[in-house]
């Protein structure tokens, strides 16, 4: 077999033509990355802004005569963990994160597998209810009926009444599970049950694995949602104040024992310290982000 060679002028010319900067693309490409910086810059710099300010006095924030502060105040990070009891309020919040985290991927996940890989009666509506409360939003109206049923169950007095409903609201993570498992072939399935496997060992020793990323993109969004969670910890906790959660906590940190004026250097060196958490959990979870990414092209 012979193999034609290409001339160096033709290659030339081929690259030339594929990537030549023509003024529409170069049009093109300018508003493009126009467009990409502004979205970067309208994203951080009320983060970099929030930083540098809680550098600063009140006063200076107040008046807003300059971007860096003058005197680079770190004693506000110190008076507002104390203020705060940031000790106590973080662990609150470290605990709903993490236990409604790992119990809205049990539940969810189960519900997955079960909708995808076993035909049972009333499947459909099972996954109409579940889109249903996604798209309808009642917000505040059902905070009423939710106290009530956690006081029923003696639960309105503990952070398990929080953790509970969070975990009830896991539709999102339902259908973004569901998603990943409708990717496992079912040939697997069938395989582990010739081998004696049953529904839960398939489950557990087989599909979870082959869906990690999803489980870290999920677990992610849910932790990110519990830490910020403000209005239903508040219900729950306003006759506990050793329960709050950090979001809670650094709303008291507006207005000190005076009460003259909001401190909002105060809370701006709260708020800096309760995003750690947030952005350490994603240094962990980037991981399944760029497999899930991966996945995604390949597909």
């Amino acid at each position: 077999m012979r193999v034609k060679n290409i001339a160096p002028t033709e290659k030339t010319n081929a690259f030339t033509a594929k990537y030549s900067f023509s003024p529409h693309r170069i049009i093109g490409f300018i508003v493009l990355w126009g467009f990409l910086l502004s979205v970067v810059i309208f994203t951080i710099f009320p983060i970099v802004l929030a930083f540098l300010n809680s550098f600063k006095t009140n006063k200076e924030i107040n008046l807003g005569e300059t971007l860096l502060p003058k005197v680079w105040h770190l004693s506000n990070y110190i008076e507002a963990w104390q203020q705060a009891n940031f000790s106590i309020f973080t662990w609150n919040s470290v605990y709903i994160s993490i236990a409604s985290t790992i119990g809205t991927l049990i539940v969810a996940s189960l519900a997955a597998y079960a909708v995808d890989r076993i035909a049972f009666p009333g499947k459909k509506w099972f996954v109409f209810i579940q889109a249903a409360t996604m798209f309808i939003s009642i917000g505040a109206v059902v905070l009423r009926p939710q106290y009530d049923i956690m006081v029923s169950l003696g639960l309105n007095k503990s952070l398990w009444g929080v953790i509970i409903i969070l975990i009830a609201g896991h539709a999102t993570t339902f259908f973004l599970l569901l998603g990943f498992f409708r990717g496992v072939p079912k040939e697997l399935d069938e395989a582990a049950m010739i081998d004696g496997c049953g529904y839960f060992k398939i489950y557990w020793r087989i599909i979870l694995p082959l869906i990690t990323p999803g489980l870290g993109v999920a677990g992610l969004f849910m932790f990110r949602q519990a830490w910020n969670e403000y209005i239903l910890p508040l219900v729950f906790t306003m006759t506990t104040p050793e329960l709050q959660p950090l979001t809670v906590g650094l709303a008291n940190l507006r207005y000190g024992s005076s009460g003259d004026a909001a401190q909002m250097h105060l809370m701006l060196a709260g708020s800096c310290i309760s995003i750690l958490p947030i952005l350490i959990v994603y240094v962990f979870a980037n991981k399944s982000f760029m497999q899930m990414s991966a996945g995604s092209l390949k597909g």
